[in-house]
Formats: C-alpha cells, sequence, structure tokens
C-alpha cells in the first residue's frame, strides 16, 4: 500500500520505471490533484516514510509507470479502448487496514471523494 493518487500510463515501450505521458496528461494530473489536495498527508508527498523512507510523490500523486512499470493494466487498457479516465488511489501505506481503523480512513478522504466527484 501506499498514499498516492496515480494516473496513466502505467507503462511505457522501454518497460521502464519512467514518466509515460499521455495525450490527456493535463488532465489526469487535474483529477489526481483535486483528490490529493483535499488529503493533507497524501498532498505531502512522503506517507509511508517508515515503511519506504525513499518514496516521494510530489503533491500526492504520481505517473504510473514512473512509479513503477505494470504492462497491461487495466487503467491503460481502459483509457485506450474505452475512453474511460481512470486513477488508481492508494488509500493508505497499511494494504490490509483493520476494521476498526476503517473510521479514520473515511474521514481522511471524505473531502477528498467528494472533490473528485466534483470534477465530472
Amino acid at each position: 500500500g501506499s498514499l498516492v493518487v496515480n494516473y496513466p500510463f502505467d507503462d511505457d515501450e522501454q518497460g521502464v520505471a519512467v514518466y509515460s505521458r499521455s495525450p490527456d496528461d493535463d488532465v489526469f494530473q487535474q483529477l489526481a490533484l483535486s483528490y490529493s489536495k483535499e488529503n493533507r498527508k497524501m498532498y505531502q508527498g512522503s506517507p509511508c516514510k517508515d515503511m519506504y523512507p525513499t518514496e516521494y510523490f510530489p503533491h500526492g500523486i504520481t505517473n504510473g509507470a514512473q512509479w513503477y512499470n505494470v504492462p497491461g493494466g487495466m487503467q491503460d487498457w481502459n483509457y485506450l479502448r474505452t475512453n474511460c479516465f481512470e486513477v488508481t488511489i492508494e488509500l493508505g501505506c497499511v494494504k490490509y487496514p483493520k476494521a476498526e481503523e476503517l473510521p479514520k480512513y473515511w474521514e481522511q478522504n471524505r473531502r477528498s471523494l467528494l472533490q473528485f466527484m466534483k470534477q465530472v
């Protein structure tokens, strides 16, 4: 897990972790930022220092391929084949949080979700 909004493309022609700009890169960045700006910890960019001390996401967003390469992912497939604009929202450093922690996750992301929906 992590705390970041990841946007297409998730892979590149070389199969390495480099920025892979989509034709709608500016729109994807706007969508990602609309979410991350409302989550203070995400927007700071270094949410999982204890687990991943070198990981840094400026303003809490990242191009998928720049983070790590995922060939054949659904996010890219849906964008290229159906014109569906998808982002992947990683909600926390712990991949499987305990049930009693879920209300905290809701409070941390409620405003982000509302702002994200307003982008429609």
